[in-house]
C-alpha cells in the first residue's frame, strides 16, 4: 500500500511538471512593444498599417511617437528611445546615418510626396495661386522651415518663384504640418502650405495650387532601423513590413507616390 502511495505520488508530480513545462511553452512568445518615430504627415497611412500587422505579427506592439522630422530627429540624438525613423526629409534622417544611430543597409528612401496650397473650404478671399498670397491673404501658415520639412519646402518654393519677401511678414509658423492643416480648417489663418497628402483626408480646405517640381527639394521619405534598438529584430521585421505591396499600397491610398 506504501509503495502504491509512494508511485500515484510520484506520477502526480510527474504530471504537474509536465502541465508547467507545456504552459511556459504556449507563452514564451511574449508582446514586444516597438516605438516608431515618424513624421506627422503620416499619422493615418500608419495607424492603418498598423492594424493589419499586428494582425499578423500578434508578439508585436507598434506604439507611434508623431511629431516633425526635425523635433523627431533631436529626440534621437538625445537619446530617447526609439526602434525605428520614418521621416520627411533626407537630410534630417541622413545626419543620424552619419552620426551612427541608423546603418544604410537597414534604411530605404520609401514613398515620395507634394506640397500643395490650401484655404479654408468656405473661403471668400479668392485666393487662386502662390503668386497672389501677397495681395489676397492676410496670414499665411507653413511648418517652422528649421524643424519641420513642410515648411523648409513651403519657403524653398517661395523664394523659387520670388514670392518670399512678399509674404514673408504674413506668416504663422507651425510645430508641425498637421498644425498648419488645424489653422486652416478653423480660418485662423487665409492659406496654408501643406503636403498633398495632409490636403487629402481633410474635408474642410480646398486645394488651390500644387508646388512645380523644381521649385523645392524632393520630398522623400527614408525609414530606417534605430542602432540603439532595444527590440532590434522585431524593428527589423517592422521595417521590412513597410516594404511590403500591403503596406505601399496604404500609403499610395493616403496620397503617398511609389519611388
Amino acid at each position: 500500500m506504501k509503495k502504491l502511495f509512494i508511485l500515484f505520488v510520484f506520477l502526480f508530480c510527474l504530471a504537474g511538471c509536465s502541465s508547467s513545462g507545456q504552459e511556459t511553452e504556449g507563452n514564451s512568445q511574449e508582446v514586444v512593444e516597438i516605438t516608431v518615430s515618424a513624421a506627422a504627415s503620416l499619422t493615418d497611412a500608419l495607424n492603418e498599417i498598423k492594424t493589419q500587422f499586428e494582425n499578423e505579427h500578434q508578439n508585436i506592439k507598434v506604439t507611434f511617437n508623431f511629431g516633425s522630422s526635425g523635433t523627431l530627429q533631436q529626440q534621437i540624438l538625445q537619446g530617447a528611445p526609439a526602434d525605428l525613423f520614418f521621416s520627411a526629409a533626407e537630410d534630417k534622417f541622413d545626419e543620424l546615418i552619419k552620426k551612427g544611430f541608423i546603418n544604410e543597409g537597414n534604411s530605404v528612401d520609401l514613398v515620395g510626396n507634394k506640397i500643395v496650397l490650401v484655404t479654408p473650404k468656405d473661403s471668400q478671399k479668392g485666393i487662386e495661386s502662390f503668386s497672389n498670397l501677397k495681395e489676397k491673404a492676410d496670414k499665411i501658415s507653413i511648418g517652422i522651415p528649421e524643424t519641420v520639412p513642410a515648411g523648409k519646402y513651403a519657403k524653398e518654393m517661395l523664394e523659387a518663384i520670388g514670392e518670399w519677401e512678399s509674404v514673408e511678414n504674413k506668416i504663422v509658423y507651425s510645430k508641425d504640418v498637421r498644425q498648419v492643416l488645424t489653422y486652416v480648417e478653423t480660418g485662423n489663418v487665409d492659406a496654408g502650405i501643406v503636403y498633398n497628402t495632409d490636403a487629402l483626408i481633410s474635408s474642410k480646405v480646398n486645394v488651390i495650387a500644387t508646388a512645380e517640381a523644381g521649385t523645392h527639394t524632393p520630398i522623400i521619405y527614408p525609414i530606417g532601423v534605430i542602432n540603439e534598438s532595444k527590440n532590434v529584430e522585431e524593428a527589423k521585421v517592422f521595417f521590412t513590413y513597410m516594404k511590403s505591396e500591403n503596406a505601399l499600397a496604404i500609403l499610395e491610398k493616403y496620397g503617398f507616390s511609389n519611388l
